[in-house]
């Protein structure tokens, strides 16, 4: 049986994720904004969890249909055969969302969807009381323009938690961006990439982890591992699969420096958690003192007023960056930040830009060959 699924990502990493994405052998594939289509048996459940680097979970959606009243959004949810899904024990909350839809309340939305998952269980297994004490079964339903959306959350916890950062420095990066960055700038098997405010280490760590093809998902746990419908050998073949993929061979090297050396020590924690302590490493150090190698890749995010509160300071470590690569030219610099006037505080033009959001914050990651 085929499912459908959609992964949510971030606005600007649609081709990243959707290559991710093809390279699990899905069916069917179409991106649009912010979110990647596909289909494929239970297996990719389990694969896709585990391998995907840019995407923010894996959805399975159950229906899409027009919904303007709350009778066309019950009987849209009661039609799907929920007790295939979800055992007579299970828990099954239900989080919404509305978007430009004449059903606007979100809480009036999430309480029909729960009365129709109630009707459909207690026909479905033939009872008339659901405890919802087994494993639970996260429902979504996401309403935009008139559209409703049904999905089942299989990943649980976003999938940028990938279990080796358990702290984070004021302003951390998240790992999906960071991946999404080691993409732009072709991180390869025997790269060297170097980031001068590494902070909590998640560009360098991100980079490694992709050069040695490690798989984002190995060190943590999904919802879908508790679902009665995905058998538990899907796991564990895609776990062995992504264990015997792991490139311990490659060439990779990677160095962070920070001028906290709190930051320092945690990047270097988060970097033994990850698998990776051999392959990177972080030190104290000045940007005024950075003299990366000429065949380096760097791979930074300078801290920003936005979110540092000191927009005169960090215009002064843009312009002091942009001083070092100067004297130190690289392979490639990619820098992501909100400022836009970087630029001009780096003392150059971009050879290309590319708008990414990191939260909710409009950035532009400066590509420099």
């Amino acid at each position: 049986m085929n499912y459908t699924f959609v992964a949510p990502c971030y606005f600007g990493t649609e081709s990243t994720a959707a290559f991710e994405v093809r390279r699990l052998n899905a069916e069917n594939v179409q991106v649009s904004d912010g979110r990647i289509r596909f289909e494929g048996p239970a297996d990719l459940i389990a694969r896709a969890n585990l391998n995907l680097r840019c995407a923010e979970r894996v959805l399975l959606l159950l229906a899409s249909y027009k919904a303007t009243t709350f009778d066309e959004l019950f009987d849209g949810v009661y039609a799907i055969p929920w007790e295939e899904l979800i055992p007579a024990d299970g828990a099954f909350p239900v989080k919404g969302s509305s978007l430009s839809s004449k059903l606007s309340s979100v809480p009036a939305c999430q309480s029909i969807v729960k009365k129709a998952i109630v009707k459909r269980l207690q026909k479905g297994h033939r009872v008339l009381t659901l405890p919802e004490t087994g494993s639970q079964y996260q429902v979504r339903v996401a309403l935009r323009k008139d559209l409703a959306e049904i999905y089942l959350d299989t990943s649980g916890d976003g999938l940028h938690k990938r279990g080796y950062r358990r702290n984070s420095n004021a302003a951390p990066l998240k790992e999906t961006l960071a991946a999404a960055m080691a993409d732009l700038g072709r991180v390869r098997r025997d790269s060297v990439v170097y980031d001068p405010f590494s902070g909590s280490g998640t560009l360098v760590i991100e980079a490694a982890q992709k050069a040695l093809n490690i798989a984002p998902g190995l060190r943590r746990r999904f919802a879908a591992e508790k679902y009665a419908f995905v058998p538990a050998e899907c796991w564990q073949r895609a776990r062995a699969e992504a264990l015997e993929a792991i490139r311990r061979d490659a060439a990779f090297e990677g160095v962070g420096t920070d001028i906290d050396p709190a930051a320092v020590a945690l990047a270097t924690n988060n970097a033994r958690l990850a698998g990776v302590a051999d392959r990177c490493r972080f030190a104290v150090a000045d940007v005024r003192d950075f003299a990366p190698p000429s065949e380096a890749i760097v791979l930074t995010n300078p801290p920003y007023g936005e979110r540092m509160g000191d927009l005169a300071g960090a215009a002064a470590l843009e312009k002091t960056l942009g001083s070092c690569l100067k004297q130190h030219p690289v392979s490639g610099a990619y820098i992501i930040t909100a400022d836009a006037e970087f630029e001009h505080h780096f003392g150059r033009k971009a050879n290309r830009r590319r708008k990414l959001y990191n939260g909710m914050i409009p950035c532009q990651v400066y590509m420099y060959y």
